[in-house]
């Protein structure tokens, strides 16, 4: 590698790549967390709650920042993508006491693939066959990883209502960081990380909280104890508001595929809190899963080495993206 190119990936995209195996962490601790709170309460009421503790959190970043004043296009934009992040967690709220973590981790990894066609449909992603092989050979894994705690039985993987409903979800996560590439290509996003993530965080807010009221199931946040609040705020500092900014982010400089493409990452995190949780379920079951992601991870990596290698040496432009 020469050394304008290792300049590049150091400068551009290892704090990206970085940064999304954080945000795979954080990620995949949310889903046995949202799991903790007690049954009954309102999913659009808590998802909205969750989004304004996140935009508190992230609003100290937007001092002076660029393009904080959305425009016409800009403002429609951020709403839409607003409307991905509150249908993804309002899913995720609704189904936690109706599957597993590790179900939803595991049914998480559909995203990469979804926002790849996404992507490929709205013409922010090019075509490239090793990029999809790639994420069908994460996506593999997550399946393997599925199986294995399905005891080594397809029988046993079935598909509820719960299942359905998150995969639902997952769309509307996918569409999410296609919606940021095409308002960064076009102009309409602010460059800055910060200032997308409060948008979308504060719209999204907004016209959930608007649907919670009119469904009328916001009163049975009254039932929220201490211990409820207390996840609540974790959820929304960090598994919002910093997952959020590390995504906006890596999208500057990956593609949308490359950014989801780290969700594969997700069931092996919550493969390991079940260990933890109970060390008699480790078996080699989950060897076959564990190697196909981790190796999808890596093959991520060097083909995204590969083309700064060949691409950045040809430019002048300086690649990566700034912090404000």
């Amino acid at each position: 590698m020469s050394s304008l190119a290792r300049s590049s990936w150091r400068a551009g995209a290892l704090p990206a790549h970085l940064g999304m195996v954080l945000w795979a962490l954080l990620v995949g601790l949310s889903f046995p967390a949202v799991g903790l709170l007690s049954q009954g309460l309102p999913p659009l009421a808590l998802t909205s709650l969750r989004f304004v503790i996140a935009a508190a959190a992230v609003l100290p970043l937007m001092w002076r920042a660029p393009g904080l004043c959305p425009s016409r296009p800009g403002l429609l934009l951020y709403g839409l993508m607003g409307l991905c992040l509150a249908g993804f967690f309002g899913a995720m709220f609704w189904v936690a006491h109706l599957t597993s973590a590790l179900s939803m981790a595991t049914l998480f990894v559909s995203v990469p693939l979804l926002a790849y066609c996404l992507g490929r449909l709205v013409g922010v992603e090019d075509p490239a066959l090793s990029l999809l092989g790639l994420l069908l050979l994460g996506a593999a894994g997550a399946i393997a990883l599925a199986w294995a705690e399905a005891g080594g039985s397809f029988a046993n993987m079935r598909l509820g209502t719960g299942e359905l409903v998150f995969f639902l979800g997952c769309i509307a996560s996918a569409l999410y960081p296609v919606l940021s590439k095409l308002g960064l290509d076009r102009g309409w996003l602010s460059p800055h990380a910060g200032v997308r993530t409060l948008w979308s965080l504060v719209l999204g807010a907004l016209l959930i909280g608007l649907l919670g009221v009119a469904a009328g199931d916001s009163t049975a946040l009254l039932q929220m104890t201490s211990r409820d609040l207390g996840i609540l705020v974790y959820l929304g500092l960090f598994s919002s508001g910093m997952t959020f900014w590390l995504q906006q982010y890596a999208t500057a400089t990956l593609t949308p595929a490359g950014v989801t493409a780290y969700g594969y990452l997700v069931p092996f995190v919550s493969m390991w809190l079940l260990f933890v949780q109970m060390p008699t379920r480790m078996s080699w079951l989950w060897l076959p899963g564990s190697v196909l992601v981790v190796a999808a991870i890596v093959l991520l990596l060097r083909r995204d080495m590969r083309q700064r290698r060949h691409t950045v040496p040809r430019t002048d432009a300086e690649p990566g993206c700034r912090m404000g």
